[in-house]
């Protein structure tokens, strides 16, 4: 298999992603951190990939993780099948980087710069995560919880939502994109974008469906999103943003067990009112000094993410044990931030943070008859929880000559439950050459428990406290070539603490602070612009776990490649996987795979296009990334995108 691997490789290495590569370049002029500050890339602590609209949607993906799960070195998202991830504890969905998970809430989303997550589970919602509504996103791997808080553990992912203050010349942009293919899958999306003068707007929706390459494994998606944006002047903006999407899933159970009647009905939304301000360099009165300018932006934003799930859980023997009952839930993240950077003299950036959040959640079941609320005998099955968390922060980033650059952020965060956690941060980046960036960091990460943990079934209780992570990482990143080339590679180490987990605490098995992890590993990633038609980019990450974890690789390499012209343009990319765990304890179980997907995109008149996607175009053999749930051959999606 890893001739196979080297053998493909050679030959994609002629070419590679176009739109990859050019992001790259753009990339050192870009604001990537859109809630905090609008540094570049290279200063931040972490480590970032960041990818535009242009590349998520280059081979017309409804889903965003697809693309993440290539194009960024260190992660990777387990599926079960074509399209559609549920929400249920079988791993699919759940964003691991360095072995820390969002599907255990280790790992935070954001939209918009604000936290997206269950407030029951803890965890992200991968069906929610569509590329159409998306104008970028942001990777930061690596703890980030000095700015982002609880959940941020293993990192950041960011999207920020599309907006229309990019249109030029034209003020008024469509796009509408439908294909079929494979499985009874379609996928269909429309988009329209105004940019008139100080008002600009985008609406979206989309529709997605298939049955997907096994029985009882059905998947709908049905949403939309509005953006509003008003500047009333040089200084001050607002916008607005709200996103709802429905999904129905069924999960088939494993091979060796089916289910049936496995359903869920699932809806998820979140919205946000931000207030912007940007005074740029203005003249301030010192006693001591005079007068001296002093730069300033920031922002205000109200946000709520909420879910409503309706969820069966199915039966292995429908005739003699069938399902009765739902299992039904509401949850709500509600709060505010507010953040204002100032630049107090010449190289520098201190921010000053203040966030609030109050998580909700509300579990209980109903009779599928009836549908009266029922108590099943599973203690502590159902239940209601509030919980408040509220932090502030300082950052401090000052270019001290024109090779260093030192970074120190402090956050002090209290939660209702766990108490009050202390949270640095700091970093010190070297410029050796002109083009070439050295940055050694340390930083701390942390997860408060969840609802489930604190007060759901027999394992829970409150005496909990929260998870804690220090990584220490040292980077390197160079541009060559005029920009045209560029490679970084970056070493960690990790040490967690107070991992949850179930434990026997004064003879009763309850959830307790007693878990540890220490995870080291490197990231590589190159882009090469070679010409104006052809370009390479290729990632690899290598993970060492002490103690394993599902749906973490081993290695996990990715090479694509990109062929462009005015009329055709062309990808083709592989992806190989090694030791990714399916199984963990005493009957440990791994595999490897290795998966070529392409894509090729036509414009035969003005603004149409005809396009055609296939993925695992090697016809690989039943490779499983969830134990139990073999991944579908080769797939193929056609269709045409319409821009207007």
């Amino acid at each position: 298999m890893r001739n196979t691997f080297l053998l493909i490789c050679l030959f994609l290495a002629a070419s590679a992603s176009a739109t990859e590569v050019m992001d790259t370049v753009r990339l050192r002029e870009v604001v990537v951190d859109d809630r905090h500050t609008s540094e570049e890339m290279h200063n931040l602590p972490q480590s970032v990939t960041h990818l535009w609209h242009e590349t998520l949607t280059a081979e017309h993906q409804p889903s965003v993780m697809l693309t993440l799960n290539r194009l960024v070195p260190g992660l990777f998202v387990p599926a079960r099948g074509m399209m559609g991830y549920g929400v249920n504890s079988g791993g699919a969905g759940g964003i691991v980087v360095r072995g820390l998970s969002s599907g255990v809430g280790q790992m935070l989303v954001c939209i918009d710069g604000e936290p997206q997550y269950s407030g029951i589970y803890g965890h992200s919602v991968a069906d929610f995560l569509q590329s159409h509504a998306i104008e970028s996103v942001s990777v930061l791997r690596g703890p980030a919880s000095a700015l982002y808080g609880n959940n941020a553990m293993g990192g950041v992912l960011n999207i920020v939502t599309r907006q229309a203050t990019q249109l030029f010349p034209r003020k008024v942009a469509s796009n509408v994109t439908v294909g079929a293919g494979s499985y009874g899958t379609v996928q269909a999306e429309a988009t329209n974008q105004v940019n008139n003068g100080r008002f600009s707007s985008t609406v979206s929706a989309q529709y997605n469906r298939s049955d997907n390459h096994r029985p009882n494994m059905g998947f709908q998606q049905a949403g939309g999103m509005a953006k509003l944006g008003y500047r009333f002047n040089r200084h001050w903006r607002a916008s607005a943003m709200a996103d709802v999407n429905y999904f129905y899933t069924q999960l088939p159970g494993t091979v060796n067990q089916p289910m049936t009647d496995n359903e869920q009905w699932i809806v998820r939304g979140a919205a946000n009112l931000t207030l912007h301000n940007n005074y740029g360099a203005r003249p301030v009165r010192s006693l001591l000094r005079g007068r001296w300018p002093i730069s300033t932006h920031g922002a205000i934003s109200f946000y709520t993410n909420f879910g409503k799930h309706k969820i069966d859980d199915g039966t292995a023997d429908p005739v003699n044990a069938p399902s009765t009952r739902y299992f039904r839930s509401r949850d709500n993240v509600a709060g505010v931030s507010a953040w204002q950077t100032f630049g107090f003299f010449r190289g520098n950036n201190t921010t000053f943070g203040l966030d609030y959040q109050h998580i909700y959640g509300h579990a209980y079941y109903t009779d599928k008859q009836t549908g009266n609320e029922i108590t099943i005998p599973t203690p502590k099955a159902s239940g209601t929880s509030h919980r408040n968390e509220v932090a502030a922060y300082v950052d401090f980033r000052q270019k001290a000559t024109d090779w260093l650059t030192v970074d120190a952020t402090l956050r002090v965060d209290h939660h209702s439950i766990a108490g009050t956690e202390l949270v640095p941060q700091g970093a010190l980046l070297f410029k050796p050459m002109k083009d070439g960036e050295l940055k050694a960091s340390v930083s701390k990460g942390f997860r408060n428990p969840t609802m489930r943990e604190l007060y759901l079934y027999p394992v829970s209780t409150t005496d909990l406290g929260p998870e804690r992570l220090m990584n220490y990482e040292l980077s390197w990143k160079h541009w060559v070539m005029a920009g045209r080339l560029s490679y970084g590679v970056n070493v960690f180490y990790m040490k967690g603490w107070d991992i949850i987990q179930p434990a026997m605490v004064n003879g009763a098995r309850v959830n307790a602070n007693v878990g540890d992890v220490e995870n080291v590993g490197v990231e590589a990633q190159l882009d090469y612009h070679i010409c104006s038609h052809w370009s390479l980019a290729t990632n690899h990450s290598y993970l060492h776990m002490d103690v394993p974890v599902l749906s973490a690789p081993t290695y996990k390499g990715y090479l694509g490649a990109h062929y462009r012209e005015e009329r055709w343009s062309a990808q083709a990319g592989v992806q190989y996987v090694a030791g990714l765990y399916t199984q963990v304890g005493a009957n440990e179980q791994k595999e490897d795979f290795c998966l070529l997907s392409a894509s090729v995109n036509h414009r035969v008149w003005k603004g149409l296009s005809l396009w055609l996607r296939g993925e695992t175009l090697l016809g690989y053999r039943n490779y499983e990334v969830i134990q139990g749930y073999p991944m579908p051959h080769a797939s193929l999606m056609a269709g045409v995108s319409w821009d207007f």
